[in-house]
Order: structure tokens, then sequence, then C-alpha cells
């Protein structure tokens, strides 16, 4: 799940990413999400199916806490877990949308951690900072 969207930096300047990622505020107890059901973004030019996880005040919290560090631009925040995006064509979007939108699915899992990921092709991790719960 994203805690917050995609951005660019130079490289040189990467060290002033890890330093704010290390300073997130992670003094939350692990904690469960339960995904339940598909939900898409239909954007013709970048449409976008995911499972949609249950409200939780939780991940809400470690949202705004990632929010506190990283805030150099607006944004809202949509939880998701992406399932098609890149190498969804909208024409399959709309065939894979009229499968799964009525479809059941449901799910869970613990959060421990976040990551800092970066994108060289594919995203890869660079940092992680577990979830310490004082």
């Amino acid at each position: 799940m994203t805690l917050c969207p995609p951005f660019d930096r130079e490289a040189e300047l990467e060290n002033d990413i890890h330093e704010a990622f290390q300073k997130i505020n992670t003094d939350l107890l692990p904690f469960e999400v339960i995904l339940n059901g598909f939900g898409s973004f239909p954007n013709p030019k970048n449409p976008v199916l995911f499972v949609q996880p249950e409200e939780n005040e939780n991940l809400r919290q470690l949202q705004l806490n990632v929010k506190e560090k990283f805030n150099f631009r607006k944004y809202s925040f949509n939880p998701h877990v992406t399932i098609g995006y890149r190498d969804l064509t909208y024409e399959n979007f709309i065939k894979a949308w009229e499968i799964y939108q009525n479809k059941s699915y449901k799910t869970k899992f613990i959060v421990d951690k976040i990551l800092l990921l970066r994108h060289d092709g594919k995203w890869i991790p660079i940092a992680e900072k577990m979830l310490t719960g004082k």
C-alpha cells in the first residue's frame, strides 16, 4: 500500500529522503489490515484495478505519520493494493473490471514495517522501518 505517492528526486539528494524516512514515527503496534473487494480508478490514460482495504484507523495514523515527514506536496490518501496499472490498456481494464467489479475477495495481513522504495524499472526496497509499538 502506498503511504506517500511516488515522486522524483535527484540521486545526490537521496540522503535527505533517508533521513526523513528514519524520522517517521513508527511507535505503533503491528496491526491487521483486511482487504475486502475490488475497486478501480477508471482513468483512460492510466486505469487502475485494485483490492481495497476496510477502514482502518491504524493505517490512517501511519499514513499521517509519513505525511509529517514527506509533506512537500498535497495529496489525498486512498489506500489500496494495486493489481493492474501500467501493464493494463484501457480496453483490457474495461474487460477486467467487468469481471472483477462484482467478485468477492477477502483476505488479511499484518503490517509490521514500512518500506522506502526506489523505482529503477521496478520497485526496489532501499530502507525499512519496523513498527515498534512503544
